[in-house]
């Protein structure tokens, strides 16, 4: 089927001859809903006549990224987008109908904890021994050497940290937490704060929960995290959020940022379709950015249990109800971003028995490394055991979730200590190096029947010790370190 446009109203003109005299009468620009778009200038140029464009066309400027010039524009023009367009302006996009909602995870069960004597040492927090992750990548081995260094700030580009947590309330980093939802950055800790989902909460505490004789461990407590929130409260991400917390990241000294979504209702964005493209050039644009500043991006690969590497039809998207949903082919013209966005490290998750999670998302070429996710149905498929999902703070808490959302922080809390290790690592480097220090997995051998009597799950494995379920292996805490 093909992709279904929205109607841009045009502006009709009536032309009048009155004797010898001709005149045109333009009536005025008809009102929609206001609604916002990606104005991108030409690369490298100024945004001064796009933004002169945008107010010429009935539109207003509430967020200016000169740095890879692009603005977020929002209009109630229906015309916007016709009348933008000329000297100035490269390509205009409206966002509307592109929000998706975060990684396909769920948080399974909730537990408490009661504070005890602070250790120093993981396996005194009170829940340690329920963290199977931490120890399947040797996270013991690597605190003994190191749990991090403190000026690290890791930007969890999510729904929000609940700096009030207790294993939280060192370790968030305020003055560089912000809002970006919109595209427009708020500082305020209202606006950074969850509401409606505990996601990024859970995320944050893999990565940096501390070392406090309460509740759990991060991989690296030492390090601090940035909320930076890009989940409004009906749980979808748009591009504009997306773009400005890329930003916001890079030009406030975050080394690295985890990103546990995609970005379009449609999980794949193809950039030979007019309205997706404009996102696509401004989202590369913003990682291209991230990254000559210095900052590592990790996302997850995603939950859907999809080969990236070939094509394949895609039947779930979009999922934001803005469009019925619809097959389409994937070709090598679309992209999961920001998993399959160049320079970015893609993560995909394994459960107890480092075996590919039934959910995940795979690929040769695709994938970087893979990291605990966890997987319920992990050693017996028979049995749904929610002890082998992922235990992190969640507002109020702590609680078992699952997902690639949960392996992507595992990558990223490997990367902060290879970091506080090895502090000279250029983005680049420490990229290469979490794969050249990562544990290597085999294929499993023939097809891979994780739940025998969903054959949804099926998938092949393809490739010899990097390979399209794990990449160049299970990262490993200890390696980055010793």
């Amino acid at each position: 089927m093909k992709y279904q446009h929205r109607v841009i109203g045009g502006t009709a003109v009536l032309a009048l001859t009155v004797g010898m005299i001709a005149a045109a009468v333009t009536p005025a620009a008809a009102t929609g809903p206001d609604t916002t778009y990606l104005v991108l200038a030409p690369q490298g140029k100024s945004t001064a006549a796009a933004a002169a464009r945008v107010a010429a066309a009935g539109g207003s400027v509430v967020a200016t990224y000169n740095q890879i010039g692009v603005l977020v524009a929002r209009s109630t023009n229906t015309s916007f987008e016709k009348k933008v367009a000329g000297a100035g302006v490269e390509a205009v996009a409206s966002t509307s109908g592109l929000g998706t909602t975060l990684a396909d995870d769920e948080v399974l069960q909730t537990v408490d904890s009661a504070a005890v004597d602070a250790t120093g040492d993981p396996t005194g927090e009170p829940l340690w021994s329920r963290q199977w992750d931490m120890e399947q990548i040797d996270v013991p081995e690597a605190h003994a050497i190191t749990t991090g260094d403190p000026s690290i700030v890791v930007g969890v580009l999510d729904s929000g940290i609940d700096a009030t947590h207790p294993d939280l309330a060192t370790q968030v980093a305020f003055d560089q937490s912000a809002s970006c939802l919109g595209g427009v950055v708020d500082t305020s800790q209202a606006a950074w704060s969850p509401t409606t989902s505990s996601h990024g909460t859970h995320v944050a505490g893999t990565i940096a929960a501390a070392i406090n004789g309460v509740g759990i461990a991060g991989v690296a407590p030492g390090v601090k995290v940035a909320s930076v929130k890009v989940v409004n409260d009906d749980g979808f991400i748009y591009p504009e959020a997306a773009i400005c917390a890329y930003l916001w990241a890079a030009d406030h000294g975050m080394p690295i940022t985890n990103n546990s979504y995609f970005i379009d209702p449609w999980e794949f964005n193809c950039v030979n379709d007019p309205r997706q493209r404009p996102v696509w050039q401004a989202v590369q644009r913003a990682l291209r950015y991230s990254s000559s500043q210095g900052t590592l991006t990790i996302a997850s690969a995603g939950n859907s249990n999809v080969d990236l590497q070939h094509k394949f039809v895609d039947s779930s998207s979009p999922n934001d109800g803005s469009f019925p949903v619809e097959d389409r082919t994937i070709t090598g013209a679309c992209r999961d971003l920001p998993a399959e966005a160049p320079g970015v490290v893609t993560v995909s998750a394994v459960g107890t028995e480092q075996l590919k999670s039934y959910y995940s998302s795979y690929g040769q070429g695709v994938v970087d490394v893979t990291a605990p996710g966890g997987d319920t149905r992990q050693p017996d498929p028979t049995v749904s055991t929610i002890e082998h999902a992922v235990l992190s703070t969640v507002p109020g808490g702590w609680g078992y979730s699952q997902g690639t959302s949960m392996a992507g922080p595992h990558a990223a809390g490997v990367a902060a200590l290879a970091l506080s290790a090895h502090p000279n690592l250029t983005a680049n480097a420490l990229a290469s190096f979490l794969e050249r220090t990562a544990t290597p997995l085999p294929c499993p051998e023939g097809v891979y029947n994780p739940r025998p009597t969903l054959p949804q799950y099926q998938a092949t494995c393809t490739g010899g010790a990097r390979n399209g379920f794990y990449g160049a292996g299970n990262v490993n805490a200890f390696n980055v370190v010793k």
